[in-house]
């Protein structure tokens, strides 16, 4: 069973969630994997302390042309979508940041003058912290297209339950992480940002197809205004944690609340039962 950890936007426990729900399903005996998918800014590991053991570079297919072979017939500009290649007089042009590795240049170049070449897009680091399946993505500095990496990661998947950490808000990255996904969280908190970006969170899920619930952090700070909408909205609340300076102290040591502040573990009860209950 794969369990997407996802928000709107960004600081309101999204990671906090996920590595301590990884550690309560694997102390109740389950086998799992936690896979950090924000390649972007990964920081399950701060909290996880995960033994690496392996670490592989993720490359993605991009195109090079053959100047001498080429006609400057347009074709394969005319099918890009991403304006990845582009033909100036007599030479085309290729721009391989822009380059999405769909292969439709290869495929409707008439004189084969299109072939592959790889460029680095970031590396995936494979461990353990003990008995839980580590893996988190490293986009390479400078790179603006994170959805491979994120695929990279997400082939790591436990043959048991994965937990997927989302990158915030609702953007490619987050919409792949959320993909095929058995049950997304979407994380909030009761402010106005909050209840904005949770709106958002809830048509991507909604556009993706997801199976989703709510899980509002830090309840008590806000107004009622995020537990109305979810109301007309239909939509199930599954937990509600409280405000808790002792759990921002953990947080701040990279230790996790379920143990260090006595009571945190049992707000996430709900959420183990039904993640348990879902797989079986």
């Amino acid at each position: 069973m794969k369990v997407a950890i996802a928000s709107g936007k960004g600081g309101t426990g999204k990671t906090t969630l996920a590595t301590n729900l990884a550690i309560m399903l694997s102390r109740a005996g389950e086998k799992v994997a936690y896979l950090d998918c924000d390649v972007e800014e990964p920081n399950g590991h701060i909290f996880l302390k995960p033994n690496i053991e392996k670490r592989e570079t993720v490359y993605l297919p991009v195109p090079v042309v053959d100047q001498d072979k080429c006609i400057s017939c347009r074709k394969c500009e005319e099918i890009c979508q991403y304006n990845a290649i582009a033909c100036m007089g007599k030479k085309t042009l290729v721009f391989q940041e822009l380059c999405h590795a769909c292969g439709g240049c290869y495929l409707v170049c008439p004189t084969n003058a299109i072939s592959e070449t790889d460029r680095e897009v970031g590396v995936v680091e494979d461990g353990h912290a003990g008995p839980v399946g580590f893996a988190h993505g490293k986009l390479k500095i400078g790179e603006a297209l994170s959805p491979p990496l994120v695929k990279a990661v997400k082939q790591r998947a436990s043959d048991g339950f994965t937990v997927l950490d989302a990158p915030p808000g609702t953007s490619c990255p987050a919409v792949e992480t959320i993909m095929d996904a058995d049950l997304v969280l979407l994380v909030t908190e009761p402010t106005p940002f909050g209840l904005n970006d949770l709106k958002l969170a809830v048509d991507m899920a909604r556009q993706v197809g997801s199976l989703f619930v709510v899980v509002v952090n830090r309840s008590d700070i806000g107004d009622d205004k995020t537990r109305k909408y979810c109301d007309q909205q239909r939509i199930e609340v599954l937990a509600e944690i409280p405000n808790d300076r002792r759990v921002a102290v953990c947080y701040s040591t990279g230790g996790l609340p379920i143990d260090g502040v006595p009571g945190y573990a049992d707000y996430l009860l709900p959420i183990v039962e039904r993640i348990l209950g879902g797989a079986r």
